[in-house]
């Protein structure tokens, strides 16, 4: 429940203390004395998108405060909990707007956002305003309003989820579809070249290794000759045979040469050792040096087999191995795609059953809603003395989607036996606030410790009427607290309390002032609603009679 609100230097108010009690609290005045101003307020304090331009002129800021008693078990405890905000029997809530338009915004004397004050406000306060019948004109927000009624946001937010796994499902499938036929196109292609590919099996390094023997090949036909010469010089016929020959000769006569010839033998048995061990390194390199002149042809061919094919693909030699797997690796995705695609769409059929079968039994809970909400905007509109008009909420069905296979709109007709049509078509201005009061009253009869404030919902009706308006609302306000801005003395007169919203000129600036009406004040205002400007003894007498009931 509102307490209190507390607003300063906003629009044409400077400073305003209101204190509220439960039951049915009024506000009258002359039109643009100011009545819209305080709703502006609260809903500032509350985070509602309003007016841009709030802060009074000349002023460095507005300030406006909210004071709420907050029942255990109200819905706003579970908000503060989960905002990090301290809880308790009372909330209080405080937003400054700066002449820069710069918003600051605390609960509990806590900083808090913008956000936060809109989630709290979704506990305490329900706005039925001027213009806020746009809501309930608009189909639009009908089938969101029927589940709100039924209590169904569980069931629709579960169909949601069922259908992002469908959407999901028929994606993958779509993406395999896409790229299996991307595969498909080019299959001949893969085929013939994976065939070549492992036909010529290029081995890592294979290249360089080609390369070396071929180079070493060509060169071997140039270099064998001297080679062979060389290793001539070197064998028995050659200087191996001239060096044996000279050491038999030096070792015959070393008994002789009393020791002189000891280290030339010595040395040229060593230089012997060295001759041999050249000897068989180039006798080595004339063997390696010997091929087949096919050799050199093979080689040459498969080299440039490998070089080709790297070429063809723009990949290096010794990448053609992994793009080879590569290829292989497409093949088989191409092989077992049809086994994958099969398993995506039985999955598809799968999530489209399960949504099938939540979106047909949500469309069974809002037609069992659909008629409990019909029943209670009957019961409604009887004592608004419309007791002959006709309420329908009427379902057809639609192509699915994330909030099923339903469309939802309220449709009335004023008289029975007249055809029924949408609320903003069939009724007239006086018909449709009554229509809305009894609609919103059930749309909001479930939840509980709300503040439901109307504004001007009475607007279009007179008389009886209007005397009817109020006593439903006086009858609304009985069980919590409802706040009803309100042109229509009839109205007024049920009010348990009474506020006076008046404009008047101080210092050249014009300011907004809300009194709280005592019995005798309460009697002249009706009276003043009744008659205008000047307030008749006939007035009053009226007056009091509408306050007696």
């Amino acid at each position: 429940m509102l307490r209190t609100l507390d607003i300063r230097d906003m629009l044409i108010i400077d400073r305003l203390e209101l204190s509220f009690d439960g039951g049915l609290n009024v506000l009258t005045g002359e039109t643009g004395a100011g009545k819209s101003i305080l709703l502006d307020s609260l809903g500032f304090v509350l985070g509602w998108r309003g007016r841009a331009e709030l802060v009074r002129s000349g002023a460095a800021q507005g300030e406006v405060t909210a004071v709420f008693d907050l029942p255990e078990g109200h819905g706003a405890h579970a908000v503060l909990e989960q905002a990090g905000l301290p809880g308790g029997d009372e909330l209080i809530l405080r937003r400054v707007n700066s002449a820069d338009g710069r918003k600051t915004a605390w609960a509990q004397d806590r900083r808090c956002s913008g956000e936060v004050l809109r989630a709290l406000s979704e506990t305490l306060i329900e706005l039925h305003g001027q213009h806020d019948d746009r809501g309930l004109l608009d189909p639009k927000g009908h089938r969101d309003m029927l589940d709100t009624y039924g209590a169904l946001e569980a069931k629709r937010e579960a169909l949601r989820g069922l259908w992002r796994r469908a959407q999901e499902a028929r994606k993958a499938a779509r993406v395999a579809e896409e790229a299996i036929a991307a595969i498909r196109e080019e299959e001949e292609y893969l085929r013939h070249a994976v065939a070549e590919l492992q036909a010529l099996d290029p081995q890592p390094g294979e290249d360089a290794d080609l390369d070396r023997r071929r180079r070493l090949m060509q060169a071997a036909e140039r270099i064998r000759v001297d080679i062979g010469k060389a290793a001539d010089a070197l064998g028995a016929n050659g200087a191996e045979g001239s060096a044996g020959d000279a050491l038999r000769w030096l070792e015959g006569a070393a008994e002789q040469a009393e020791g002189q010839l000891d280290g030339p033998i010595d040395a040229l048995g060593r230089a012997m050792v060295e001759m041999d061990e050249a000897a068989r390194g180039v006798s080595d390199c004339l063997e390696a040096l010997a091929f087949n002149p096919l050799e050199l042809e093979e080689t040459e061919e498969r080299l440039f087999a490998i070089r080709a094919m790297a070429r063809k693909h723009d990949v290096g030699p010794d990448a053609l191995g992994e793009f080879t797997q590569g290829l292989v690796a497409r093949l088989a995705a191409l092989d077992q795609g049809d086994a994958d695609l099969a398993d995506l769409h039985a999955e598809v059929t799968r999530a489209e059953l399960a949504f099938d079968t939540s979106a047909a039994a949500l469309t069974a809970a809002r037609a069992k809603a659909a008629k409990a909400l019909d029943i209670a905007v009957m019961a409604e509109l009887a004592p608004l003395k419309m007791e002959r008009a006709v309420f329908e909420t009427q379902i057809t069905p639609v192509a699915p989607g994330p909030s099923g296979a339903d469309e939802v709109a309220f449709r009335v007709a004023t008289n029975p036996g007249a055809p029924s049509g949408p609320l903003a078509k069939i009724a007239s201005g006086g018909e449709l606030s009554r229509f809305l009061l009894a609609l919103k009253v059930c749309l909001t009869g479930a939840q509980s410790g709300l503040t439901l404030i109307f504004d001007e919902i009475d607007r279009g009706v007179g008389g009886a009427t209007a005397d009817a308006v109020g006593r439903r609302l006086a009858s609304l306000a009985a069980g919590g607290q409802v706040l009803v801005v309100t042109h229509s003395p009839q109205v007024a007169a049920l009010a348990a309390h009474h506020w006076q919203v008046a404009k008047h000129v101080a210092d050249g600036q014009t300011l907004s002032t809300v009194t709280p009406l005592g019995a005798q004040a309460r009697v002249d205002e009706i009276a003043r609603m009744l008659s205008g400007d000047t307030i008749t003894p006939e007035a009053r007498a009226a007056a009091e009679a509408l306050m007696k009931g």
